[in-house]
């Protein structure tokens, strides 16, 4: 038995021979065109056939993998018009006379580069997208015929990396896992992945082409490959295998049942979301609503400051596709971890202390009540929540409240149509829990982000991959704060929810059940399995 070993992406086991997906072999002419003006037709029609195939593969998503996965390729189709990325492919047909295949390796791979060497692992992880494209074109104008390099046997895809297009024109029902030497969890390829729950490994430096047709087992749960497994291994992996079939099929059973203890105890499970690519994942797994719309990747997925009227599409699509559930937006979570180029925010030796959050917002206050202008027209088309982060003051509250009634006083005036919206702010400094009575005066609900609240604590970076041995997410005075701060919500009339990572952790639901928190909002994927630990409880005893 061979065993290789990489990084989990998706949990699950998958049983079956491989197969080694190899990419083609591109032969560029280096020298000189004899024809430029027939380079640049070559190249505008492989650039429209490709847009037309990014277009195909944006439906064939919609389908297979929801919104988010699908919205991959419609930034693809527009990457095709980038002027940038055209001009740079044209300069080397027209000036310097080369064919349309040299152009694009060229012009496509110093795109990739510029995006190599940004600061941001989001935008790093785009480089990937643009190779992807690149290759397209590539196969375009070489004739190459990608389909046929699946095979046609259920197997375990082993390849050097999976572009997202490839990732999506694989043939689902012949694919048991994925395993690649190359990849980044942050990869829409990972996305993917993770959204057609395929059990997925990547970085598995051990890969070898001698692996080609022999009988493997992919245990995702452990990011692990064995290749002709001994039997031990195989009843021990075919018995998870087996085990996680049959919680599916229970899993799907909690749709539409209510999330309450066998003693009539209810919570409300919510989802965190990113953007509107997120609406199917809500709806396919039963979320009653959304605690934790983060409108930052709103920021993030864009190139300039979006308008007020980008971000009220985002918000409107996001609240009239799940009305008529709450659908609460976090406000802008610029700083720290996340930063963006067309911010041009100071580099800070303690971001995570820094200019960041809310504090962006009060200081910049044209960028803040752009969102809020947003944010109210977007009020009219479904059942909204706005909450601010990062508060550590009362005085902060009620500044992002009088800029608020600023903003809905101007829409009044102007005619434009808003609905009611719950204000609402996030707990996750020390010194918001100890001050929540006060706060509780001044907001309609309270949102503990455990993220944050643990780190600043516990006085621990969680950015800092050292100090994971140090950090303890059930630290007894995290705990103190999330319950001082649900009994002091309480008091006050304001409900109380948890939208942090602690929200989905199993150990401590019937913890926070008998805290008496209102709602629970995390991933999409953990609400069914939340749910069915929740009807299993009776906090009578």
């Amino acid at each position: 038995m061979i065993t290789g070993k990489g990084t989990k992406i998706v949990n699950g086991v998958a049983i079956g021979k491989i197969h080694i997906y190899k990419l083609p072999v591109y032969e560029i002419n280096e020298g000189e065109a004899s024809d430029p003006e027939a380079e640049l037709e070559r190249f505008e029609s492989a650039r429209l056939k490709v847009q037309a195939q990014q277009h195909a593969l944006y439906e064939k998503a919609l389908v297979e993998a929801g919104e988010e996965s699908a919205g991959i390729f419609e930034a693809h189709e527009l990457m095709l018009d980038d002027d940038d990325i055209i001009d740079a492919c044209k300069e080397i047909m027209e000036d310097d006379q080369h064919t349309a295949e040299y152009a694009v390796r060229e012009g496509f791979d110093s795109v990739a580069q510029m995006f190599r060497e940004m600061d941001d692992p989001y935008f790093q992880a785009r480089s990937a997208d643009i190779i992807d494209l690149k290759n397209a074109m590539l196969d375009v104008l070489l004739g190459f015929d990608t389909d046929s390099l699946q095979g046609t046997e259920p197997s375990i895809l082993i390849a050097e990396d999976l572009a997202p297009s490839e990732t999506v024109r694989l043939d689902k029902s012949l694919i048991l896992g994925i395993v690649t030497r190359e990849g980044s969890s942050n990869s829409h390829t990972a996305i993917l992945a993770r959204s057609m729950n395929i059990p997925t490994v990547i970085q598995c430096k051990d890969i070898s082409d001698d692996w080609d047709g022999k009988d493997a087992i992919l245990d995702g749960y452990n990011g692990l490959i064995y290749i002709n497994p001994t039997p031990e291994r195989r009843a021990a992996l075919t018995a998870v295998h087996e085990e996680d079939l049959r919680k599916e099929a229970l899993l799907k059973e909690m749709k539409g049942l209510a999330s309450e203890t066998k003693d009539g105890r209810k919570v409300k499970l919510y989802a965190n979301i990113g953007g509107p690519e997120d609406i199917s994942a809500v709806k396919d797994n039963d979320a009653e609503g959304v605690g934790l719309f983060r409108s930052e990747f709103v920021y993030l997925n864009s190139a300039e400051d979006p308008s007020e009227e980008a971000q009220f599409e985002a918000y409107k699509k996001v609240l009239e596709a799940l009305s008529p559930r709450l659908i609460i937006i976090r406000t802008c979570d610029i700083g720290a971890d996340k930063t963006i180029d067309y911010m041009q925010l100071d580099k800070e030796e303690n971001p995570a202390l820094g200019y960041r959050a809310i504090r962006i917002c009060l200081t910049r206050k044209d960028f803040f009540k752009r969102q809020l202008r947003a944010l109210l027209r977007a009020s009219a088309y479904g059942n909204l929540g706005v909450m601010f982060p990062m508060i550590t003051s009362l005085s902060e509250v009620r500044n992002c409240k009088a800029i608020f009634e600023e903003c809905k006083e101007e829409l009044r005036i102007a005619g434009t149509k808003i609905g009611h919206v719950e204000l609402g702010i996030m707990i996750e400094t020390p010194a918001a829990a100890l001050c929540a009575d006060e706060l509780a005066e001044e907001v309609d609900f309270f949102s503990i982000g455990t993220n944050d609240l643990t780190q600043y604590t516990c006085a621990i970076d969680r950015q800092n991959a050292k100090l994971e041995p140090f950090s303890d997410t059930h630290h007894p005075a995290v705990l103190k704060l999330i319950q001082m701060t649900i009994d002091a919500g309480h008091r006050h009339n304001v409900w109380v929810g948890i939208c942090g990572e602690l929200g989905a952790d199993p150990t401590l639901t019937e913890t926070f059940l008998r805290m008496g928190i209102d709602e629970l909002s995390v991933n999409a994927k953990s609400i069914l399995p939340l749910r069915k630990a929740i009807r299993e409880m009776d906090l009578s005893k």
